[in-house]
């Protein structure tokens, strides 16, 4: 039975690359553990799944959001643990999680540090643990294709934002566990698992990725006069005072709108759809954490 696997998005890079992350895992006594490369974060659950089914007591995932939410997706609800190798560019839940950017020691919080179970979200079926957005932001993260990112980094999804600020609000209607939670235009829902978003901005303060619920943000900003003021309540830690954003709690949403726009899961863009089923999954997945400091 093997203990250990790896899924790598061959792409990413972090501290002295693939090469080092064999010689620290051998120093720890890893010599051999399940190795698979991908170019494509799309092409990874296939070999998480491979991973989970032989056996793998903690599963390293090398790669950015796009990659982790992929290979989560494909071992909720197994035994397999998940340890993040931030490669990416926001790494989202690994910031949310505090697991180190050295790669020595994101391998020691794998090998060695706790194990948090934690919830999913799901939309239409596929799974996340930091955040799915229609609108604004699934508009942002798009336009901010691989080669702006690897050219700009982070500034890729700032320079796809200001563009996106005149963007033309569509007509939503949202049930929140089956009550009209809301209804008219919107530029941005966003629904999250954790409170950090993209910028490291906290956009959800009560978020908590283990209290068996979802944040859910309306936001109807139709200019950059009025997303700045948005912005301006989110950088001060109170979204909810706002006058252009809503925001609540629950287990389901139900969110139809008036035509298909794009959506997207942890940073990575999906199809256009009329239509988003989403709903938590309490302690679905286990998480390689720092340990606990007391």
């Amino acid at each position: 039975m093997a203990d250990v696997a790896v899924v790598a998005h061959s792409r990413k890079s972090l501290g002295g690359g693939l090469p080092e992350l064999r010689r620290i895992l051998a120093l720890e006594g890893v010599t051999d553990p399940l190795w698979y490369e991908v170019k494509k974060s799309r092409r990874a659950p296939k070999y998480a799944r491979r991973a989970a089914a032989k056996g793998a007591d903690v599963m390293f995932v090398w790669g950015g959001d796009g990659t982790v939410q992929r290979c989560i997706d494909a071992v909720a609800d197994t035994d397999t643990a998940v340890a993040i190798l931030p490669a990416g560019t926001a790494n989202l839940l690994a910031a949310n999680l505090n697991v180190p950017h050295d790669l020595a020691e994101a391998v020691r919080v794998g090998l060695h540090g706790d194990r948090r179970r934690l919830d999913t979200g799901s939309v239409n079926g596929e799974r996340f643990t930091v955040m799915a957005g229609a609108g604004f932001d699934a508009r942002m993260i798009s336009d901010a294709d691989r080669g702006a990112k690897d050219r700009l980094g982070r500034a890729a999804y700032v320079v796809t934002g200001i563009r996106n600020l005149r963007a033309r609000r569509v007509r939503a209607t949202i049930k929140v566990d089956g009550k009209r939670f809301f209804e008219g235009k919107v530029s941005c829902v966003l629904t999250a698992n954790v409170g950090k978003i993209l910028g490291g901005v906290e956009a959800f303060p009560q978020a908590q990725p283990d209290d068996g619920r979802l944040e859910l943000g309306v936001v109807t900003a139709r200019n950059p006069v009025e997303w700045a003021r948005t912005f301006g309540r989110l950088a001060l830690g109170h979204p909810e005072q706002s006058p252009f954003a809503k925001i609540t709690q629950g287990t389901k949403f139900r969110i139809r709108f008036d035509e298909k726009i794009r959506f997207e899961l942890d940073g990575g863009a999906r199809p256009a759809s009329k239509k988003l089923r989403i709903k938590v999954h309490p302690g679905s997945v286990t998480v390689c954490v720092p340990p606990r400091q007391d």
